[in-house]
């Protein structure tokens, strides 16, 4: 293991950036892991962690108050000191300072990164800013401000973005009787990037279906409207009246706090297969700012947005770190988590157990019927990396007992 940068500074603190899931499952798995020392938790919104996928189905749709969505801490992690409402603006890594947003430096032993993604915004001509019509979904205030929108009489709605967020959004404003809703995206169907284009197309024959338009092949050139959007302008020159917009264009590391320490941030914090960051033993890296080696596939590090990482990564970061700061024999085993993600959309759901991106050349049905429900495998040299099923719960039942089978194979070999 190699040593750290610089004197070490024995504050007896471990500081966690960034206080949603991913902080939060990280502060309780320092504890498990043997911590005893102070943990400080640092993040920017004023809310507890809370669960973020309800954002864009149940809370959206008023099946579930903002107030439902906050996590409860373990009770070992009661003594985490929290601070919130308040970013980490900057690190000097070497001496082992984080910066917060009013000046103040926090000194740490270990740092745990965990300060996520944000939503890519549109650059296109048109109106901009708060009241301007134009909404993301990432946080409870985001969701808040598009509720109240999407409950208007008449509204007519145009997403931009066909991939999770934005065919979930789009469901639920059908749902909730907005008169016009219309996807907008580049690609030929929805979700293609991540599913392929066997289950696209049947996720597209299901949402227009209930009610959902699409406008596909075509990205935006830009917005009609002064003070607020009246329109999107298609990139074909197609005009499509809206009176609210999503945009649901990808995501963005939180990472520009971390520049100048040398670290790889090509797209997020590039890590090795125990989760260190640049290779610092006093630095790990957690959640979807992570982009790491998994062992049960390629070796290649990437990011993984999906639910099950922030608590994957947490575990085995935690472990990590606690050994380099206790003297501790580290002796993990490779990191080799299993992706898992689930999508509800109308009255159906998408449940992936895996890595079907890795598989994407070799798709075959195992079960069922694209135009029922459906269990779909992805095969990489002939091996099964990931299983997708689309439909009712019998479907996703399905799917769940491919995950045994999934979790005992053997890593594949360059």
């Amino acid at each position: 293991m190699p040593p750290g940068p610089g004197p070490a500074r024995r504050t007896g603190r471990v500081v966690v950036a960034g206080a949603s899931m991913g902080g939060l499952r990280a502060a309780e798995q320092l504890r498990a892991a043997g911590w005893t020392g102070a943990i400080t938790v640092v993040g920017d919104e004023p809310h507890m962690p809370y669960n973020r996928p309800p954002l864009s189905k149940e809370v959206l749709a008023g099946r579930a108050p903002f107030e439902s969505l906050a996590f409860t801490p373990r009770a070992s992690a009661a003594d985490v000191e929290w601070r919130l409402g308040t970013a980490v603006t900057a690190a000097r890594l070497d001496e082992r300072l984080v910066v917060l947003d009013g000046g103040e430096e926090l000194p740490f032993d270990g740092l745990v990164v965990a300060t996520g993604m944000r939503p890519r915004r549109l650059r296109c001509p048109g109106p901009t800013g708060p009241g301007s019509g134009r909404h993301t979904v990432r946080t409870l205030s985001d969701a808040r401000a598009l509720r109240d929108e999407l409950t208007r009489p008449g509204a007519r709605v145009v997403v931009v973005g066909a991939g999770f967020i934005g065919c979930e959004v789009a469901a639920t404003a059908v749902g909730l009787g907005v008169a016009e809703v219309t996807v907008v995206d580049p690609l030929p169907l929805p979700m293609v990037g991540p599913l392929g284009e066997l289950l696209a197309g049947a996720l597209r024959r299901r949402h227009e279906e209930r009610g959902v338009r699409f406008a596909l092949g075509t990205g935006v050139s830009g917005f009609t409207g002064d003070e607020r959007v009246t329109g999107v302008v298609l990139g074909n020159g197609t005009a499509l009246p809206a009176d609210v917009v999503i945009e649901s264009v990808g995501s963005v590391a939180n990472t520009e706090w971390l520049e100048g320490n040398g670290l790889d941030l090509t797209d997020g914090v590039l890590t090795d297969e125990d989760l260190r960051a640049g290779g610092l033993p006093h630095v790990v890296a957690v959640g979807d700012v992570a982009r790491f080696p998994n062992a049960r596939y390629d070796g290649v590090p990437r990011r993984v947005e999906h639910w099950s990482i922030p608590g994957d990564t947490a575990r085995h970061a935690a472990r990590t770190l606690v050994a380099h700061l206790t003297g501790a024999d580290c002796g993990l085993p490779p990191f080799a988590p299993l992706p898992t993600f689930w999508s509800d959309q109308h009255d159906f759901r998408l449940q992936s157990f895996g890595a079907p991106l890795l598989g994407l050349g070799d798709v075959r049905v195992l079960e069922g019927d694209p135009d029922e429900d459906v269990l779909v495998g992805y095969h990489a040299d002939g091996r099964l990396v990931g299983v997708v099923a689309l439909g009712g719960p019998a479907a996703t039942t399905r799917a769940a007992r491919y995950r045994a089978g999934l979790l005992k194979q053997p890593a594949l070999t360059d």
